[in-house]
């Protein structure tokens, strides 16, 4: 049960998992480059004085923070043709739905992250910057943000982490991931070799994630 038998088998494997891992990272990435500029501006916004800002935003902030990441995956990609009325019904594509799911479910927890570091700087450090004659844009960017990613690092990867091991929930709507594909892979040969050699690619990339993240907290750590 536990065997694959001859190298045929093993190349096979081999390839639907390394198929698998493309669309898994593909997942991943794109997530990333969506959700964390996101993230930020909806920290900014949720920190507004203006009620009609930070209002709709915290609303944003609960619902994809309170409900199931499985659930927003199904929703937005089942809402557009199940919802909208008839004409305007939109067949979205598997694979851009589950981007779109996962990039506004991460950049609901990366906001709460982002302000949480963005609180913890001292007041006067935006007081200092305005008597040295920075702009409140000069001040953010120059002097404000750079402490905040290197305070921010630790849960930031924490999340990365889970977004990678998140990223399986994409099978429920028939997208071949890496842990489908070994699934499948799995029942077709009656062996839980695929389910085993896929766990061994997650526990790979996390340790590549890992690794980058401690490297970008030691070039940080000039920020005391």
């Amino acid at each position: 049960m536990f065997g694959i038998t001859g190298w045929t088998d093993t190349i096979r494997l081999s390839g639907l998992l390394y198929s698998g891992t493309l669309t898994t990272v593909k997942i991943f990435f794109l997530t990333l480059i969506f959700s964390l500029p996101l993230g930020l501006i909806v920290a900014l916004g949720s920190s507004s004085k203006r009620k009609w800002i930070s209002g709709p935003i915290k609303l944003y902030i609960l619902i994809m923070r309170g409900t199931p990441l499985l659930l927003q995956i199904i929703f937005i990609y089942f809402a557009p043709f199940y919802m909208l009325p008839e004409g305007m019904k939109i067949n979205l594509d598997r694979f851009i739905a589950a981007v779109i799911a996962f990039s506004l479910n991460y950049a609901a927890y990366f906001a709460e992250i982002f302000r949480g570091g963005i609180e913890s700087i001292s007041h006067g450090q935006y007081e200092a910057a305005s008597v040295l004659g920075f702009t409140r844009t000069q001040t953010f960017l120059r002097i404000i943000l750079p402490q905040v990613i290197k305070r921010i690092l630790p849960p930031v990867s924490n999340e990365v982490i889970t977004l990678l091991k998140d990223t399986a929930l994409v099978q429920i709507i028939g997208i071949s991931e890496l842990l489908r594909v070994a699934q499948n892979e799995a029942s077709r040969i009656f062996s839980i070799m695929p389910i085993f050699v896929a766990g061994l690619f997650y526990l790979l990339m996390n340790w590549v994630v890992t690794k980058v993240f401690h490297k970008a907290e030691k070039k940080l750590s000039y920020y005391k």
